[in-house]
C-alpha cells in the first residue's frame, strides 16, 4: 500500500516562492503532528517508504475551505493561517496539509487538482 502527504496551496495570493515554501512546511509539519496522534501506523509506513509528498494548487479561498471541510473528517488535516508578518494579511488561509494517509484514499479528494 502506498502512502503520501498532500499540501494544497492557494494560487490567488501572489505569494513569492520563499513564502510558499514556508507555508507548505507549516502545513506538512502540522498535518504530520496530527497524523502521529491519530494514525501512527500510517505515519510509520509513510516514513519507511520515502515520505512521498505532492504539492497541489487551488484557485482561491473558497475552494481551499471546501476541500478542508471535506477532508478534515477523514484524514489528519491542518489549515494554515498566515501570521501577517510579511506578504499576507494576518489570519489569511494559505494552504492545507493532508495526511500522510493511503494514497488512493487521498487521491479521491485531490486527484483532479493540478501540481503547483
Amino acid at each position: 500500500m502506498a502512502y503520501k502527504q498532500v499540501i494544497v496551496v492557494r494560487a490567488d495570493l501572489g505569494m513569492g516562492k520563499g513564502k510558499i515554501a514556508a507555508q507548505c512546511a507549516h502545513a506538512s509539519v502540522s498535518a504530520l503532528e496530527k497524523a502521529e496522534m491519530e494514525n501512527p501506523g500510517d505515519v510509520r509506513e509513510w516514513k519507511e517508504t520515502g515520505q512521498q509528498k505532492s504539492v497541489l494548487k487551488v484557485a482561491g479561498k473558497m475552494e481551499l475551505l471546501e476541500l478542508f471541510e471535506k477532508v478534515k473528517k477523514i484524514f489528519p488535516t491542518a489549515l494554515i493561517r498566515d501570521a501577517g508578518l510579511t506578504q499576507i494579511a494576518e489570519g489569511e488561509m494559505t494552504c492545507i496539509g493532508i495526511g500522510p494517509a493511503e494514497e488512493r484514499e487521498i487521491d479521491k479528494y485531490t486527484g483532479k487538482l493540478k501540481l503547483l
